[in-house]
């Protein structure tokens, strides 16, 4: 599976493409190379074969058909070896002279230069060789060829052949090591910017690329992402606490202007002061209540994990989650469904599961009209634990909802409703500090879509037990750990 996935990386297909282009110019190189050396090698041999032939010629020139037998018989005696092919036949291809007994094979009619087997076929009587030969006509109806072994030159072509097979062929496996091996280090160099920058997306804030110190383009890189990532750094920081020293400087006077307003509302007597002093009690606590989450969610991202972690029953914790919010969703009539599988367990802060499962249950009863279907879930999938809550309310458009989990951040149809836009913000900093994910989706393809939150978690996948000792002696398992704490859950502030 590394492997395969070494081969994807651009890297080695550049590496690929590099081999490519280099293996195509040995190739050409070497083609050229055999070219030029075998058509040397063919050129020689047909050169020594005219030679051959003009001598003859200045012989029939001079001493006419009985000085052309003569001379062709004195060379085959000269040449026991046979590297000279000769045959001297008349207009009925009677043999005159020469040291084969025949014309090869389909040669009879021909003229011109023809390659051919010495066999028995032709009256040889040596081992089969190669040959190359010439044929023409003599003045007087005679017919002449002359040729040249050429066994050994084609022998001598395969060699150069076969070395060109073989330099090609460890030329590509060359080059692929290579390439393989300048992927891997290149490689090696990315996978270290990359987990580093996933460490650093899951909240590692300070962590930083490492570098070599070899001022290479990777050096750079590294250096450059390591300056963007301070800078980012300083900003996130310097917003952080502003609206961290606004919401703790202003929690203070809020709260003493609060208990002045309630005071107030519990000493007048008129019936309308009365009222515009409640709604200023109600105004005040719904700012009370949006300084509060300001804070848990600072607080939450810069704790970045909980040190409350414990094993807890999902199916339980939600089990109270909706018996809670269950009377809620009954004043506005609506059907509230639960689907919860037994013995889901999870490393988690208990307190702060319940406040993500209480706030995405709140916001779907809030969103979802009068008659609505709630629907609330857990199950196990793999590793996974699955909190799921879907409605049928107004949704959220596709094109929004990476924006949802921002501070402040409401959908355009959810404006008119209560709320500040930092219920899914609390929520996504739960479930990053539970390492979870969180998954939206639409829960129906009509109008209105509703809409389905999916929170995964990592589970665990083993449960450690314990060995008790019974009174009879026998050995029984107990789970050690796997039962949640039995006391209820403390609803903490919104």
């Amino acid at each position: 599976m590394k492997l395969l996935s070494q081969l994807r990386t651009s890297s080695f297909q550049l590496a690929l493409l590099y081999m490519v282009v280099f293996a195509t110019s040995v190739f050409l190189l070497l083609a050229f190379i055999y070219w030029r050396t075998a058509g040397f090698m063919t050129a020689q041999t047909d050169e020594t074969i005219e030679a051959e032939i003009a001598g003859l010629a200045e012989q029939y020139r001079g001493r006419g058909v009985n000085g052309l037998i003569t001379i062709i018989r004195e060379r085959v005696a000269r040449d026991p070896n046979a590297k000279t092919i000769y045959l001297l036949t008349t207009e009925d291809f009677l043999k005159l002279a020469g040291n084969v007994e025949t014309w090869p094979e389909g040669s009879r009619s021909e003229s011109g230069w023809i390659n051919f087997t010495l066999s028995s076929a032709v009256g040889w009587t040596g081992p089969e060789r190669l040959a190359r030969a010439r044929i023409f006509e003599v003045q007087g109806g005679l017919r002449l060829l002359v040729g040249r072994d050429v066994d050994e030159l084609t022998a001598l072509k395969r060699v150069i052949e076969t070395a060109i097979n073989w330099g090609m062929g460890i030329t590509l496996a060359l080059a692929l090591l290579g390439g393989f091996l300048m992927s891997r280090s290149t490689t090696r160099r990315i996978e270290i910017i990359n987990t580093t920058s996933r460490r650093i997306m899951n909240g590692h804030l300070s962590l930083r690329i490492p570098t070599r110190g070899t001022e290479d383009d990777f050096d750079q890189l590294a250096e450059n992402l390591n300056q963007m990532l301070d800078r980012i750094v300083y900003l996130m920081e310097g917003i952080r606490h502003v609206s961290d020293s606004i919401a703790h400087d202003l929690r203070t006077p809020l709260t003493r202007l609060r208990n002045q307003l309630e005071n107030t509302l519990m000493s007048v007597d008129n019936d309308e002061a009365r009222e515009q002093a409640g709604r200023a009690v109600a105004e005040a606590d719904q700012l009370l209540a949006t300084f509060n989450a300001l804070l848990r969610i600072a607080r939450l991202e810069t704790k970045g994990s909980s040190s409350d972690m414990k094993r807890v029953s999902l199916d339980e914790l939600v089990s109270d989650a909706c018996e809670l919010y269950e009377a809620v969703s009954e004043d506005k009539e609506q059907t509230f469904e639960q689907s919860l599988e037994a013995g889901v367990i999870i490393e988690g802060d208990r307190d702060l599961l319940f406040q993500m499962i209480s706030n995405l249950i709140d916001n779907a009863i809030k969103y979802t009209p009068e008659h609505g279907t709630i629907g609330v879930g857990v199950r196990k999938e793999g590793e996974e634990a699955v909190f799921e809550v879907r409605d049928s309310g107004i949704g959220i458009p596709d094109e929004e909802k990476d924006q949802v989990f921002q501070r402040f951040y409401r959908v355009g149809k959810s404006r008119s409703l209560p709320g500040n836009g930092l219920g899914l913000s609390l929520v996504n900093a739960v479930a990053g500090i539970h390492k979870g994910r969180i998954v939206l989706s639409n829960t129906y393809e009509e109008e209105p879509p509703g809409l389905t939150v999916a929170v995964r978690m990592p589970a665990p996948t083993r449960v450690r037990k314990r060995i008790r000792a019974t009174q009879t002696g026998q050995a029984s398992e107990t789970a050690s750990d796997d039962s949640p704490a039995s006391q209820k859950p403390v609803v903490p502030e919104p």
